[in-house]
């Protein structure tokens, strides 16, 4: 338990050492367990950003410290 949150804050990390301000992500509407795990890591839910036939819930994330998607 606790290695999904581990993989998306390593994401986090690598994407801010790159310069990204943003994170965005997207998942299927059966995976509510990721909708969860998002959610509770300070991702909030948005418009879609991409056209994907498997994303049905789109997410975001500043990655700047203190602030919010």
């Amino acid at each position: 338990r606790g290695g999904a949150a581990l993989l998306v804050g390593a994401a986090e990390e690598a994407a801010r050492a790159l310069g990204a301000r943003r994170m965005v992500l997207d998942t299927r509407h059966d995976l509510v367990e990721a909708r969860a795990l998002y959610a509770r890591l300070g991702y909030t839910e948005t418009a879609p950003h991409n056209d994907s036939l498997y994303a049905e819930h789109w997410f975001a994330k500043s990655l700047r410290r203190g602030a919010r998607a």
